[in-house]
């Protein structure tokens, strides 16, 4: 009988180091995102959490330590050069204009040209495939939004996390990171976000979720990067373990290695 195949890794690190000044904020903190899950990334305020994301997105540049996507080392010096290699993230801040359609919030910063001479020497938008692919992408995730030319100020708190969540995922080839995606969402909303996370995976992108809300966490994720003093303590199944029991690795009430071998992911 074949022994199992060990799950492909989109994104790891390996012993990341980053210091600002006097303050560690990584202390070798390592990091696996396999292919096709949704990896939630939780910890106490100054366990490392953000600055690991902001090392995986490109905005920090880590010490020490290297970062690998489908086992090839690469070197992000800013957000576009993960945004080259297909790694989009959606901050907590959402980052869209509120004036501007939904379409142009789609492909804000990467318009479409129009297919002509005339459009990629005077850089006229084409507007139109703006519009039927803005279409398209909310229409694959589910998004229920009936007009792509209404302002995103007219949306909802969920709609417009929608639209942040549509946007990283129709250009992003290998992961897709979002940063607390329901603070500030009431529960109906908060759910309509948590459904379209599931199938932004579903659509084949892995997702690295940033969460203080621990029934999130255990209600959508396959795995669970538990970080701690600048390091990762633990990776755990959730469906194997309480969140009591992961709030006490957090915080360091309970030791990683006294968790039972089936709680360990």
């Amino acid at each position: 009988m074949n022994a199992p195949t060990a799950p492909k890794l989109v994104m790891q690190a390996r012993g990341l180091v980053k210091r600002y000044g006097q303050v560690t904020a990584l202390d070798g903190a390592d990091f696996e995102l396999r292919a096709g899950e949704i990896l939630a990334v939780i910890g106490d305020n100054g366990a490392g959490k953000s600055s690991l994301i902001k090392a995986l997105s490109g905005a920090t540049i880590p010490d020490e330590g290297e970062i690998l996507l489908d086992g090839r080392p690469v070197h992000f010096k800013s957000p576009m050069d993960a945004r080259r290699e297909g790694i989009e993230t959606v901050y907590q801040d959402l980052a869209v204009a509120p004036a501007m359609t939904i379409a142009e919030n789609l492909f804000l910063g990467r318009e479409l040209l129009r297919d002509s001479l005339l459009g990629r020497l005077f850089r006229i938008v084409d507007k139109k495939r703006m519009l039927a692919e803005a279409e398209a992408h909310m229409k694959l995730l589910q998004i229920g939004i009936r007009s792509m030319v209404q302002a995103v100020e007219t949306l909802s708190g969920g709609q417009r996390q929608g639209v942040a969540v549509a946007r990283s995922a129709a250009f992003a080839r290998h992961v897709v990171i979002l940063d607390e995606p329901t603070a500030a969402l009431g529960v109906k909303e908060g759910n309509m976000v948590l459904e379209l996370i599931r199938r932004v995976r579903d659509k084949g992108l892995p997702v690295i979720l940033i969460s203080h809300n621990m029934p999130h966490v255990f209600e959508i994720a396959d795995r669970i990067h538990i970080a701690r003093l600048g390091r990762r303590a633990a990776v755990v199944n959730p469906k194997a373990i309480g969140m009591s029991d992961v709030v006490a690795v957090m915080t360091g009430a309970k030791r990683p290695e006294d968790l039972p071998a089936e709680a360990l992911a």
